[in-house]
């Protein structure tokens, strides 16, 4: 009865034929043709490429180690080596508005060179303003001016003296200005006449009258003085205009060569043309910073004004830039303005703005991942900013976020023109379209990278010729064909898959290192098949402590797990312990006691909530599948206990619920089960087993168990029959399933199962809802039948009790 679910050696791994392969070593093949089994990607991402409008920004999904980022930024690289190297970018000084620096365009290489020649300028015009003003040309008519000056301010004086003489006043200078004071005539000593200051006492003997007309004649004269020296501050305001105006026609025709030179190599360019006329207008109105740098050595002046900030620079055989920005950081994305301390202050001007990643790969490509941007405050408002303004301003978020508003520099901002591509899994992906309305506008191509490729020759040999560019990128030696099959035979593993191989990359690349060092340790010219298994098994060795320490409690008998006999209602189920990098299977003893009641069918984990919603999911099928094959003619009349023994951590999946339907089962019919066939599968209300997942671990797992307490050859592990195409098991396993020492069944219905499991017939349904004699649903209507008897007899005879009471008390 067994023998007609038992699987055949060869279905338990699809084995290459290394004979098949054409080539004895990987140094025989031609390289691969672009990225294997990714064609999806390919396509979208070449389409996203070339489509120019805004918004048409590529999201790459996929798991790492599947070659999304490798593969986006070669792809790149090439499309940016198509595309003219965009213009460059600097920052130089606002001569109206020094807040507000202005950013400047110049074609790609061109940035530097406009860096150096201003330096060199202001080299230059320091000497040479220096010399022009020492000529005796400009001493000569400086002197000049001051001359005729004090001339014209001389006779103003002059005339005044004499006017006020004449009103009998004499002017006279004092720290506090020009006072006038009346004059009278008397006679000396001889006898002569004199004119002299009159004295206070003098003024004071007069009579009122003659006070008031002096005071009146007083008043004129000051205001005849506040006219003159009007008039001579009107004119030695003209003397500075006019000796400023010699200074700036000096100046001017000084730095008049070197600026017409400067500006001959960006004439074409209207906005430095019209900086160059305000730093023309700059250094003149400050002419005397440069001579004093000159004659005095010691003297600190800054002339940083004049200079600008290279603030993105692109070689002009270069191509587009293609820029991967690891640590996503606002400030790393959208530049900042850093700040020095000097003497406790903090200081900054335009030459310490600097360029973030978006400014960078500006004209060109930034690559990001997803999750590291979305982990940085700001940065992914900070990329659709950018994306719906089409341009990028330099802020600084303490102004907007600060306790306190710090005044900084604002930069004007920059226009963007560039293609954002952004890696991230497919589960970040749908987070995004979710909770972010603007998302979609911002990226509609998607490049979605798959795990896996079909198995076929073709396939299998762009596999093989993957694996010899690996080979030749890293120097390594080359692999045999038998080893190159053993690795094709993992990627079906990995894919869980006979059909399918994995191109999760970076997974393959590891195991073909980690090939090549064994060989290397082994002295080896080749890779062979036994250097590939060799590197497998250690990974799982170095990975799986935890294992080795299950398996040392099973062996040890802390663990019970019943690998030989039978035993009513107890049954091994299979599940999967996952480590994320190592996972294995390990069985559990599955018990069920059945007893009069009307519970129905609980689970022990789930009424402590150590259960998931899927597993609970599994239970209530499981009761249904009862309901459906026993209660059509009767009700279901039962408690039953299901439980993990020995489970003290959560269980979730339903993937043990045909292997807890079986124990209820023979808890029910009494009928015992073999406890060297473990199970695992999940069941429909119909009584169909169903594919479940890690099938390979499981079987591998019960099989060291198996191997502990020692092969018997009726120990073996019962699957769902559509798990059968997921079989890859390893070489040791098969190598046993061979010599009859363990097997494999796959079926299809629990009526399968269980005739397996207990040696006995299912049975089919008679029309009355019996079925046939001594079958396994018989024994378990029978018994259910009869739980239902004694529960309706119990109820009964607990009713006549209380009427008796009842009748007594009255």
């Amino acid at each position: 009865m067994m023998d007609k679910w038992k699987l055949s050696p060869d279905k338990l791994r699809k084995v290459g034929n290394p004979e098949s392969w054409g080539f004895k070593t990987t140094e025989e093949l031609h390289p691969a043709r672009g990225l294997i089994g990714q064609e999806r990607a390919i396509e979208s991402i070449s389409f996203g490429l070339n489509v120019p409008g805004r918004g048409y920004n590529i999201f790459v999904t996929g798991y790492p180690g599947s070659g999304r980022t490798s593969y986006a930024l070669r792809r790149l690289r090439e499309r940016a080596g198509e595309i003219p190297a965009p213009d460059d970018w600097v920052y130089v000084y606002n001569f109206d508005e020094p807040g507000q620096p202005l950013a400047m365009k110049l074609a790609a290489g061109h940035g530097r060179q406009l860096c150096s020649a201003l330096d060199e300028l202001i080299n230059e015009l320091k000497v040479t303003i220096s010399k022009a003003f020492e000529k005796s040309q400009y001493e000569d008519a400086k002197a000049q001016y001051v001359r005729e000056f004090q001339e014209k301010a001389g006779a103003i004086m002059d005339e005044l003296k004499a006017w006020s003489a004449e009103k009998g006043f004499s002017l006279k200078r004092t720290p506090q200005g020009f006072v006038n004071i009346p004059m009278v005539e008397t006679k000396d000593e001889e006898g002569k006449p004199v004119v002299r200051e009159i004295q206070q006492e003098e003024f004071e003997a007069l009579s009122d009258e003659k006070q008031k007309e002096w005071q009146a004649i007083s008043e004129e004269v000051s205001q005849k003085t506040l006219l003159a020296l009007r008039q001579i501050r009107d004119m030695e305001k003209e003397l500075k205009e006019a000796i400023s105006k010699l200074e700036a026609e000096i100046c001017r025709a000084a730095i008049a060569p070197w600026l017409a030179d400067i500006r001959e190599k960006y004439v074409s360019n209207e906005n430095l043309a019209k900086w160059f006329d305000r730093l023309a207008e700059d250094i003149i109105e400050n002419f005397g910073t440069f001579v004093t740098s000159v004659r005095d050595e010691s003297a600190d002046v800054d002339f940083s004004r004049y200079s600008a900030n290279l603030f993105v620079s692109n070689d002009p055989k270069g191509g587009a830039p293609v820029i991967w920005e690891t640590n996503p950081t606002y400030y790393n994305l959208a530049g900042k303005v850093e700040y020095e301390s000097r003497q406790g202050y903090l200081y900054t001007d335009f030459r310490r703005i600097v360029a973030g990643a978006i400014h960078r790969a500006n004209g060109g490509f930034l690559v990001l991942d997803a999750e590291k941007v979305l982990m940085n405050f700001m940065s992914w408002e900070a990329i659709k900013r950018v994306m719906r303004t089409g341009e990028v301003a330099i802020e600084n978020l303490g102004e907007q976020y600060g306790a306190i508003p710090v005044s900084s520099l604002r930069p004007t901002p920059i226009a963007t023109n560039l293609k954002v591509v952004m890696v991230g899994t497919p589960w970040m992906y749908e987070l995004l379209q979710h909770y972010d309305p603007e998302f979609g506008k911002i990226f509609r191509i998607r490049a979605s990278f798959d795990v896996d490729m079909p198995r076929n020759r073709a396939t299998e040999r762009q596999m093989a010729s993957f694996i010899a560019d690996v080979i030749r990128e890293e120097k390594m030696l080359p692999f045999d064909a038998e080893a190159v099959s053993e690795v094709v035979e993992w990627t079906s593993r990995a894919a869980d898959d006979q059909d399918l191989m994995s191109i999760e990359t970076g997974k393959i690349r590891e195991l073909v290192m980690e090939s090549h060092a064994w060989a290397m340790t082994k002295g080896s010219a080749t890779v062979d098949r036994s250097h590939v298994q060799k590197a497998i098994d250690h990974k799982k060795y170095r990975s799986g402590l935890y294992q080795e320490k299950l398996t040392r409690a099973f062996a040890t008998g802390v663990i019970r797990v019943d690998t030989k006999g039978e035993a009513v209602g107890q049954i091994n189920g299979l599940s999967v312990i996952d480590l994320t990098d190592y996972r294995f299977g390990h069985p559990s003893r599955i018990t069920a006691n059945v007893y009069m009641g009307q519970e129905g069918v609980v689970n022990i984990e789930r009424e402590v909530k150590m259960t998931g919603p899927i597993h609970n999911k599994g239970l209530m099928i499981l009761s249904s599948f009862l309901g459906r094959k026993y209660a059509q003619h009767m009700p279901l009349t039962l408690s039953a206990r299901i439980t993990f023994e020995q489970n003290y951590g959560g269980i979730e999946g339903d993937s043990a619920s045909s292997t807890e339907l079986y124990c209820l089962l023979s808890a029910l019919s009494g009928l015992p089960l073999k406890q060297g066939i473990a199970v695992t599968g999940s069941v429909d209300q119909f009584g169909n087993v169903q594919p479940i997942g890690g099938v390979n671990e499981k079987i591998e797992g019960f099989y060291e168990y198996c191997k502990i307490g020692g092969l018997a050859g009726g120990q073996g592990v019962m699957i769902p029959k559509r798990n059968v195409r997921h079989l890859m098991l390893n070489h040791e396993v098969i190598e046993a399933v061979k010599n009859g020492k363990f097997s494999i069944w796959a079926v299809s219905t629990i009526d399968e199962g269980i005739e397996l499991l207990t040696g006995v017939k299912a049975g089919r349904e008679k029309r009355d809802g019996t079925f046939s004699a001594d079958s396994v649903h018989c024994l378990v209507r029978s018994r259910l039948k009869k739980l239902m008897e004694d529960s309706a007899k119990l109820r009964r005879a607990l009713s006549g009790n209380e009427n008796k009471d009842f009748e007594e008390e009255s």
